[in-house]
């Protein structure tokens, strides 16, 4: 448990080696974030919400979500005065806060992110990698759907730039095919092109 201010614990273990690094990088990136699970079970049973008063569990809460648009994501920086501002109270009324037994930085831990010390939360962190990996899901299969389309239509393309039929179904040329045209044609695929790639394939390219 965090008692007292952030701000003085920080300092006490700014340069312990036990500080752990956070793992997603600063430069890590959520574009359209704007959702997050939120497993209400899990909350209404955490201790947290058992041993809090109403007051700290909103401004904890509040936290929970602010953290989702920091960086790195999931972050939370640990300047007194910038958790109030984003708090939208007072420094004085913030102070009180984290001097009670459950403060709203309960569970909130120092961590190293890159050269800067910020607060991480084990379930936020646990969100947040959640989040990265849906996105790099989206990303992938999106990428799959892609490369699909695009196989389908050089069948056509090589048949227009004078390649035979059974050389549609080789899906191992195919893949070469692609590559080639990727790293050296990435514009508009033409006969001319097309047939540039199947020749230079032929050289052994």
């Amino acid at each position: 448990m965090m008692r007292g201010l952030v701000s003085r614990t920080v300092m006490q273990i700014h340069d312990s080696a036990d500080l752990p690094d956070y793992p997603i990088a600063p430069d890590e990136r959520l574009e359209g974030h704007y959702f997050v699970p939120f497993w209400f079970n899990r909350w209404l049973n955490s201790d947290f919400r058992l041993r809090a008063s109403a007051e700290v569990r909103g401004y904890g809460l509040d936290l929970f979500f602010i953290a989702q648009n920091q960086t790195p994501v999931g972050t939370l920086p640990t300047d007194d005065a910038v958790l109030a501002k984003l708090l939208m109270i007072d420094l004085a009324t913030w102070k009180d806060l984290c001097a009670r037994e459950i403060g709203p930085l309960y569970n909130w831990r120092p961590c190293r992110c890159g050269d800067a010390i910020r607060l991480m939360h084990p379930v936020v962190t646990e969100q947040a990698l959640d989040a990265l990996k849906r996105r790099r899901d989206q990303i992938a299969a999106r990428e799959r759907e892609r490369e699909r389309k695009r196989l389908i239509a050089l069948k056509r393309q090589i048949v227009e730039a004078g390649g035979h039929v059974g050389m549609t179904t080789n899906p191992d040329y195919l893949g070469r095919l692609d590559a080639w045209l990727l790293e050296n044609c990435p514009g508009n695929r033409t006969p001319a092109r097309v047939r540039e790639a199947m020749e230079a394939l032929d050289q052994g390219f």
